[in-house]
């Protein structure tokens, strides 16, 4: 399942606008806000492997991070007991999206629904569909979920499991991490071991540096509403330095937690902070884990607001 390159649908003007790819997963490629990139975007994007492409911000559905079923990555047992085979981060970041809603200048919504391909992954009638609305400072994405039950028949279908989120791509230099500062809110945190079972719960602190190495890979599990705050120093490209507020609406439910990752080689210029619906692999653990019954809608807000 893999999308074509195909057209990108911009939003706002040259100072301040956001690019979107539906045909690629419905992905946002780049934000501009006052003149500035605040997303990372490479040169020269592989799409023969989009999962691989960092930037931008890949849309993670219907399930998260790695999942395990006896050890073996990339497979996940249904209700049933079926083991079924599903990639890393699910499967909507590689296919194409619909524009269902566009107004210029300002939002744009994509939907993608199952077919016959997605259903040997994931056996479920389902809409997966994202909106990006420029803000005056900043932008807003809501995540709608929605079991059409379509398939299995609306009396005898039975929950559908999801778990989204966001996998934003931060530009950060990586000689600003030392200097750049991550203030979250009150969390815990935990991390998913080599086989997928995940470390015990351990409180937080509030606030790391990018360089701090128990960021990498770190879920920060929300125990209430709040937002992070990414503050990166003045530097080449950024003149003034920048804030990024990371604003989630309703945790934990429908928000779950943050996770923070970028590479591990330390020569990579983005930081990644991920608003997530659920943990890596809660379909077997339950830890985020959502359930629809047939006709029934969920929808997740997140804003990133921008400051000088």
């Amino acid at each position: 399942m893999r999308a074509q390159k195909g057209n990108v649908v911009c939003l706002g003007n040259g100072d301040s606008a956001l690019f979107v790819a539906p045909d690629m997963g419905g992905r946002l490629m780049r934000w501009r806000h006052r003149g500035e990139e605040i997303l990372h975007w490479p040169e020269r994007p592989d799409w023969s492997s989009p999962i691989q492409i960092r930037g931008g911000n890949p849309l993670l559905f219907p399930f998260i991070g790695r999942h395990f079923v006896d050890g073996v990555q990339g497979r996940w047992r249904d209700a049933q007991g079926r083991i079924r085979e599903l990639p890393q981060h699910g499967f909507a970041h590689q296919l194409p999206f619909e524009v269902t809603s566009f107004e210029a200048g300002r939002a744009i919504t994509m939907a993608l629904r199952d077919t016959p391909a997605t259903r040997v992954y994931y056996p479920f009638g389902f809409e997966f569909a994202v909106e990006y609305r420029l803000l005056e400072d900043g932008l807003e994405t809501t995540i709608t979920v929605t079991h059409r039950a379509g398939q299995e028949g609306a009396d005898v279908a039975p929950p559908m499991p999801f778990y989204a989120g966001h996998h934003f791509y931060f530009a950060v230099h990586r000689t600003q991490r030392r200097a750049s500062l991550l203030r979250m809110p009150p969390a815990w945190t935990s991390r998913q071991q080599p086989d997928g079972r995940l470390t015990d719960l351990k409180d937080g602190i509030a606030q790391y540096r990018l360089d701090d190495p128990m960021l990498q890979d770190c879920y920060h599990v929300l125990k209430g509403p709040g937002a992070a705050h990414l503050t990166i120093p003045a530097c080449a490209g950024i003149p003034h330095g920048r804030q990024i507020c990371i604003e989630v609406d309703g945790a934990p439910d429908p928000w779950y937690a943050i996770t923070t990752w970028t590479e591990r080689s330390g020569d990579a210029d983005f930081y990644c902070i991920e608003p997530w619906m659920g943990l890596a692999d809660a379909i077997h653990h339950h830890k985020g884990l959502h359930l629809l019954a047939p006709g029934e809608t969920k929808s997740a807000v997140c804003r990133l607001i921008a400051k000088r």
